[in-house]
């Protein structure tokens, strides 16, 4: 069984404030990417985390609820899908993991983040599947999928109904696809990644 203290355990000895960093929405054809960036007091351990993508709809939502309990510091960043075609996914992923960042209202001594590397002079490392790995990056990970759930089920549905945001969540399923060839990308439509999929020419409304 993986040992998900295993990365705070090595730093909470020199850093008692240590932030977990995550991000949701990369592969998505719709809306904003969202990421999250959680502090959890040193030595407290949340049953059940894990890696947001393992865990049921119902679970996620018990362990935010638990993860917002107890957590010191939650910040959210988001960046839209006009900012993503811009600068691409990539770089827009790690905007809004900075973003996540300068939302917490303590500044974080290390940051543990999922494979990637987010813009600050905050000592950090990259976790290979870190959401899986570190029970800080897991509670990012939940945070920042949950409210990304969120916003699809309830604001961009009612915005855009017609599309099944709130089922899909935005990724290419069959559905989507068939309702852009039908409808046309929305406004919140990422057109980089429409070019593969023959719908790129559709006109924005």
């Amino acid at each position: 069984m993986t040992d998900l203290l295993m990365y705070e355990r090595e730093y909470w000895p020199r850093y008692l404030h240590i932030a977990g960093i995550d991000e949701v929405g990369r592969g998505c054809l719709f809306g904003d990417v969202v990421a999250a960036a959680v502090i959890l007091p040193k030595g407290l351990v949340i049953e059940g985390i894990n890696d947001s993508k393992k865990l049921s709809a119902k679970k996620r939502d018990a362990l935010y609820e638990e993860i917002m309990e107890h957590a010191l510091a939650v910040g959210v960043g988001r960046v839209d899908a006009e900012t993503i075609d811009r600068m691409n996914i990539k770089q827009a992923a790690r905007l809004a993991m900075k973003l996540a960042l300068e939302q917490l209202v303590i500044t974080p001594e290390f940051l543990l983040v999922d494979a990637e590397r987010v813009d600050c002079d905050i000592p950090q490392q990259a976790i290979i599947k870190g959401d899986a790995n570190s029970q800080s990056i897991a509670a990012a990970s939940i945070i920042a999928k949950v409210t990304r759930d969120r916003l699809c089920e309830g604001e961009w549905e009612a915005q855009y109904p017609g599309y099944g945001i709130a089922v899909h969540k935005g990724y290419a399923t069959k559905t989507h696809r068939e309702q852009l060839q039908l409808q046309g990308p929305t406004p919140m439509h990422r057109r980089s990644f429409l070019k593969n999929m023959e719908i790129e020419q559709l006109s924005l409304f």
